[in-house]
């Protein structure tokens, strides 16, 4: 996809010819009020309650044939970069990521032609796109992503808006629905302070919630008691001994649970403002849910 068009398969789902995941999505969550326009509108009432799906987890792409084989073997996703080698390797669920974080790694300018090449090549079959941001670019890097958002209008696939230290709930809010996601970036300091209030965000939208970078098993812990829908590393990509102890630790977070996520309570009991800041989850309920937790 050259900056000055879109991916041809892009206009079939503009002009409603086809349907995709989420024109699916979007017309599922209106009907039954899920929409997250309960958040912001009180006379509104989910139909439904909230049950959280399973975490899934997300590994980049390796050309490694014994680690990618452990992933398939575990049930973890290719998370694959524009930035990178175009290959899904035969995975059947991956997602895609814009390449900003590479860029900014490697010192250079934000690649938005791969960025284009990726979504017409693997855009319409992935599982979410991260939209172009500016890695710990605060609102300058939402206002670049909603360019995009506003580009690839009728997109057949989640998108995410990745969030950025400086960035508030407030200031993403109105973007969110179940096909426009948060996609938790940033430094990690800000990251692990801010990642239960970005669940709560996303429980009120009723959106999907990523969190990136995470390759540890406090880490897959705390994305649990986030409420977050899936998380990513590089830990099982460039080391295949690792996945056993990450695995184990997906299972138990799914299977124990948190009884003190605010992402898992009701709309109607959960904080319109995340409780932010929240350098913790304590006293967000004014009385209810005195957990006391680490500051990080």
């Amino acid at each position: 996809m050259e900056l000055n068009r879109l991916p041809a398969w892009l206009q079939a789902y503009r002009d409603g010819h086809r349907q995709g995941n989420a024109q699916a999505l979007a017309a599922y969550a209106d009907y039954y009020c899920m929409d997250g326009s309960a958040d912001m509108e009180l006379d509104i009432e989910e139909r439904l309650g909230y049950i959280p799906p399973p975490m899934v987890s997300y590994a980049s792409r390796t050309g490694t044939r014994r680690n990618l084989a452990a992933m398939r073997g575990a049930g973890w996703r290719l998370l694959v970069s524009a930035a990178g080698v175009l290959r899904t390797e035969g995975f059947e669920h991956y997602a895609l990521d814009n390449g900003a974080w590479s860029a900014y790694q490697q010192g250079t300018q934000f690649d938005e032609r791969a960025f284009g090449r990726a979504v017409d090549l693997l855009g319409e079959d992935a599982d979410w796109v991260v939209l172009p941001d500016i890695v710990a670019g605060g609102i300058e890097s939402l206002d670049f992503s909603l360019r995009w958002l506003d580009r690839l209008k009728g997109f057949p696939r989640r998108l995410l808006i990745a969030v950025q230290d400086g960035m508030e709930p407030d200031d993403v809010r109105e973007f969110l629905s179940p096909s426009v996601g948060i996609f938790l970036g940033g430094s990690t300091p800000w990251k692990l302070q801010t990642m239960a209030a970005w669940g709560v965000l996303s429980r009120r939208r009723n959106c999907y919630y990523h969190v990136g970078r995470v390759n540890s098993a406090r880490r897959i812990g705390m994305c649990a008691a986030a409420s977050a829908n899936s998380f990513d590393g590089t830990s099982v990509t460039r080391f295949a001994d690792t996945l056993p102890a990450l695995h184990a630790a997906l299972c138990y977070a799914d299977y124990q649970g948190d009884l003190f996520s605010l992402a898992k309570e009701d709309v109607a009991a959960t904080p319109f403002n995340c409780c932010w800041p929240l350098p913790s989850r304590q006293h967000c309920f004014d009385g209810a849910h005195h957990h006391e937790d680490e500051v990080i």
